[in-house]
């Protein structure tokens, strides 16, 4: 049983190493610049002459602080967007690459459910989302150590555990889209474009009467800053993301189910 899962995780293992080992330089260029980055620029007023727009977009509360500082340049760009954007480009491959490939036919002649196959590839997921949070928690706080700045251990640790929720659903979005189109190169191409209009849509529409499509979007329940700056960890929001990875992977179980396989 989970041989796909383990043949897959093997697979993906090596690129999650590379991919985890690149997050963490990102992570300690971001702490390396920000005391000369303090030190010669008023943050402060450095917001204050961005668009509101803008800093809405990027979740932007304050530069003042390590902690504001990483919640903006390493967890909003490096985590919610590009870690997610790749989340959902790499699970869109899962399925759709084989049925472009030729290979599905192949696989269903195993004694292997649909249901089954699809839960296994997406089970794999796990490998990059998991390694990819290892590394760069540790970069952090060493880094925030090394030039005499304060990070709550537990802050760091807690930012990059609720982050995983968060990969998964943005995960199930490429699950969603690997299912529903043959062609590989094209499901990759909508689980980007469905998982970045989420984001600006949740960014945008907050504080508006439209706020409440915003909900169905993953990005309003993960929040650097409620956990960097205030310490605050939102197991609610978590609980959801987890809930929204379930109804994403089993909606993409019972469409494969459904599908000719052409």
């Amino acid at each position: 049983m989970f041989e796909l899962t383990r043949y897959d995780g093997r697979r993906r293992i090596r690129g999650s190493l590379y991919l985890s080992v690149g997050l963490s330089l990102l992570a300690a260029m971001v702490i390396w610049v920000y005391p000369s980055f303090q030190a010669e620029v008023d943050l402060d007023q450095l917001l204050a002459a961005y668009p509101e727009p803008i800093l809405q977009v990027m979740g932007v509360q304050t530069m003042a602080s390590l902690g504001g500082f990483l919640a903006f340049e390493l967890y909003t760009f490096g985590w919610i967007i590009l870690l997610g954007l790749y989340l959902a480009y790499s699970t869109a491959g899962t399925i759709a690459d084989d049925v472009d490939r030729g290979r599905m036919d192949v696989l269903l002649a195993m004694p292997l459910s649909r249901t089954r196959l699809v839960g296994e590839r997406f089970a794999a997921m796990v490998v990059p989302i998991v390694v990819a949070n290892l590394l760069p928690p540790i970069v952090v706080y060493v880094g925030a150590e090394l030039i005499d700045e304060s990070l709550s251990a537990a802050d760091v640790l807690a930012v990059h555990l609720l982050s995983i929720p968060y990969l998964f659903a943005c995960a199930g979005i490429g699950l969603v889209a690997s299912v529903a189109v043959d062609r590989a190169g094209i499901a990759q191409r909508v689980a980007l474009g469905v998982t970045f209009a989420l984001f600006l849509s949740e960014s945008l529409l907050s504080g508006t009467d439209a706020e409440a499509v915003g909900a169905i979007a993953p990005m309003r329940y993960y929040d650097p800053n409620e956990v960097l700056l205030e310490g605050t960890y939102d197991l609610a929001g978590a609980g959801i993301l987890a809930a929204m990875t379930v109804v994403l992977l089993v909606a993409s179980q019972l469409w494969f189910r459904r599908r000719d396989i052409g």
